[in-house]
Formats: structure tokens, sequence, C-alpha cells
């Protein structure tokens, strides 16, 4: 171990393709800032890795120089993992090219690109794979987490749709990880989080994929919704696999909804549909006439669009908090709950919105054992999100959000990784089973025994227990 200087880390930079930024440089508090305002972390380097060989270097000089380490793609880790204090922030933005193949029906993308730049890359074609619903969102975290999107109900997770990775190790070796090779490590890597190397490129199977979709939403007072929120859940039960079921609550304030309204708490239940439209008029038809809306929007968009429609422009400006569940079932009194937003009546100041979105379909399809992703029985994730831009509310609104996720907790039957913010090992275990938990440690073990990538949903080696 040595110890870093400024001068020995621009010697550094010296031996990448890519730049070494310290404290100070132009361009450091510009790529020290990620999606959630409230992360303000100083780094003491930051190496923005343009190539595999980038990744080795900064790898290795973080152990050398006993720098913990973290990983910074699309920067949308709600609590920052990316980017550790007086620690190495490695950047993988500038590395971030997508190449298609149409004839084979396979991308192949680089670790910094978004997924945005898949979409983009692979839609021309015809072609799509899973995907996220946020198209500024790092493709590596996303995949390595599982990768929920409005795809997956047809193809499944974006990591059931991984046909290899290349990845360096903690070792700073380079290694490939698919079927038949490290296929341990190919396991882990579908599910299992950033806990055991970097990902430079994913090998992603494309599928034909109609380009048409619609997003429909019908609006609810909270007061009256239960009972058609309960006739929504049934109607999910026997989806069509094209339709993503989904349902929100919070305070209006989309512009399709009646001036009188904004601003007051409301609920709706819909779906995001991708196919044919004329296949989607029956279930529209359906979920219509679940209740008397008091507001709807039914938009025909295409699916590049689609992949857009929840994008913040507003880039980092906002302070940041979520909780998240996953709901094997949906019981009346979990829907009660989910109106309520953790409060006697629903209504209140600084409370989150709540989504809820349904699986199913080509998720449920994939064997348990076959993927380090658990609760393949989910039927629906529950997220409850605030961003707000005082930080004099950052206590209660947190709060807020923590209050609303235990009142869902009793109906939970575990945690997705992406969608986890400080809850560490605990979350961790209500993420996989003991069974596949054991099976994970004994991975990071033979390729992570430092717990050198531990900041993430962090699965410690046997070691450190």
């Amino acid at each position: 171990m040595t110890t870093m200087t400024d001068a020995t880390a621009r010697s550094l930079a010296t031996a990448l393709d890519g730049q070494v930024l310290l404290p100070g440089d132009d361009g450091y508090d510009g790529c020290r800032a990620v999606w959630n305002a409230m992360v303000d972390r100083r780094p003491r380097v930051i190496v923005r890795c343009a190539s595999t060989a980038d990744v080795v270097a900064a790898v290795r000089y973080a152990r050398e120089h006993d720098l913990e380490l973290g990983v910074r793609c699309g920067g949308h880790s709600v609590i920052g993992h990316g980017v550790p204090e007086d620690g190495l922030m490695l950047d993988l933005t500038p590395y971030a090219a997508v190449r298609v193949d149409p004839d084979r029906q396979r991308a192949w993308v680089q670790g910094g690109a978004l997924l945005g730049a898949l979409d983009v890359a692979s839609l021309p074609h015809g072609l799509a794979t899973t995907a996220g619903n946020v198209s500024h969102t790092g493709v590596g975290g996303l995949t390595l987490g599982g990768g929920m999107g409005w795809l997956a109900r047809q193809y499944g997770l974006t990591c059931d749709n991984v046909v290899s990775f290349e990845v360096v190790t903690a070792a700073g070796d380079l290694v490939r990880a698919s079927a038949d090779e490290h296929p341990d490590l190919y396991w882990a890597l579908r599910g299992g989080g950033g806990n055991f190397g970097i990902v430079t490129e994913f090998e992603f199977q494309l599928h034909r994929t109609d380009t048409r979709s619609i997003v429909a939403e019908f609006y609810h007072p909270i007061e009256s919704a239960a009972e058609v929120f309960r006739r929504w859940r049934d109607l999910n039960a026997e989806a069509d696999r094209r339709a993503t079921f989904t349902a929100w609550v919070g305070s209006a304030s989309q512009p399709w909804v009646p001036t009188e309204l904004q601003g007051r708490p409301l609920a709706y239940v819909g779906t995001v549909w991708v196919g044919n439209p004329a296949d989607a008029e029956s279930l529209l038809a359906d979920l219509r006439g679940l209740g008397s809306p008091v507001a709807e929007r039914v938009q025909p968009m295409s699916y590049l669009e689609l992949q857009t429609m929840d994008d913040t422009v507003e880039d980092h400006a906002y302070r940041r908090y979520w909780k998240g569940h996953l709901l094997d079932a949906l019981p009346d009194d979990a829907i009660d709950a989910f109106l309520l937003r953790g409060t006697p009546d629903g209504h209140g100041d600084l409370l989150p919105a709540a989504s809820l979105q349904a699986y199913g379909g080509a998720i449920a399809g994939v064997a348990d054992a076959d993927t380090a992703y658990s609760r393949r029985d989910t039927m629906f994730e529950f997220v409850a999100a605030s961003r707000w831009d005082d930080a004099g509310e950052d206590e209660g609104r947190i709060d807020a959000a923590r209050r609303y996720g235990r009142t869902i907790e009793p109906f939970a039957s575990g945690k997705y990784v992406n969608a986890m913010s400080d809850e560490g090992i605990e979350g961790v275990r209500r993420a996989y089973s003991p069974a596949k938990l054991a099976r994970l440690v004994a991975v990071k073990d033979r390729y992570d025994p430092d717990n050198i990538f531990h900041l993430n949903a962090n699965i410690p080696p046997s070691t450190a227990r």
C-alpha cells in the first residue's frame, strides 16, 4: 500500500485513455453531482474511464492506495453509492457505446451507457429488450439489480436477457461470465447487484418488439378509490402480457387533471400497453368502467416516447428519498394502506407519492434458482418516493416516507435491490432467501473476499461476518 498524493494521481492520468479529476479541477463538481441533490460528497480522486484498461487501472490504483471505491454510471442510487467521500470515484460515463447486430438480435453495451442509448440503437431495427422506465438510468445498475421495465412481462427482467458480461474483478483481472464461462459469476451478476465486479460490457438478447404503446390512467378521489383498486387488482390477474398494470397515489399536479382538483390527493389505476393499440381497446374499456373517474389520460405514443415519459428534465436539482417493497399479493388492507400514505386520512404535508407496478408474466416464468434475482412470485412492486428542493424539509420528508413504508411492510414479501435506500444488511436479507444469500456469499468469497466492492446493497464475504 502506498500513500496517494496529487502527483501520483496525476501520474495515473498518463496511463489512461480517459482522465483524472482532483478537487478544484474544472469538471470535478459536475462529475460528482448525482441524481439525488442531498448527496454532496467529495472524492479524493475521480477517474473518468474511457476503456476497459482504464477500469482495470483504476481498480488496481484504488487497492494500492487503500481508497474506498465507488462506481458511478447513471448516478441513480438514491443514497449515492457511486460517490465515496475521500475515496476513488470510478466514473464509467465516458465508456458508453452501444453496438447492435440486427441479424443475430444482439446488443453489446459498454458499462457506462444509459438506457436511452440502448433503445436508440436497437429500436430502428424493430428490436428491444427490457430497459427500465427512465432513459437516463445506467444500464449497469439496472441490470445487475434485476431490471424491471415495460417489456418485462413479455421478455423477462433485464438481467434475464444478458447473454454474457465482461467483468473487471476486485483483483483487477478481466474475465467473461456466461453460462459456459465463470457460470457462478454469471449467475450472481443477474440480480446480485454490484458486489462482484465492474461490468465493462453487457451482451444482450434483443426481441422483435412492436414500437407502439398506450399509457392509460384513470383518476379517482382517494375517499372512493378503494373499491376501484380492488377491481383493478382482480383484473390484473388475467392481464395480457403486453399490459403492465400501474397505479399511483399522490397530490395531483398532472396537467390533464381539472384545475379544481389540483393539489388534492388523488389516485389512479391504469396500464402501460406495448403492442398493437387495437388489441388494447377492450382492456381500456374495462379499466374505465371500474368506477367513475374524475380525470383520465389515454395517450398513444411510440415505445421510444414511452421510455422517456418519466425522465426528469430537472437533472440533479432535487433532493430525493424513497422506500420500496415487493408484494406477492395485494389484499384489501394493503390497498387501504396504499391510499392513506401513512396517515389517518390520506391528507397531510410533505407526503410522498407512491406507485404500484405489476410483475408476473415472463418474470415469473424464470425458475427462481436460475438467477440471483429473487422474488419471482411478486405480484406488485411498491415504491413511495419524495422529491423536494428545500433542505429544511429533509427530516420531514424522510420521516414521512419511512412511516408510509412501515404501513406497507406487513404485506411485503421482500425487497428489490434497485429500490432499496438505507436498509443496509436487513434489506439485503429481505431481497434474497437464506439459501440464495449463502450462494451469493460463496461467489463473493471467490471474486471479492476483501469486499472492495461494498458501496452497493452489500453482500459481505464470509470473513466479514
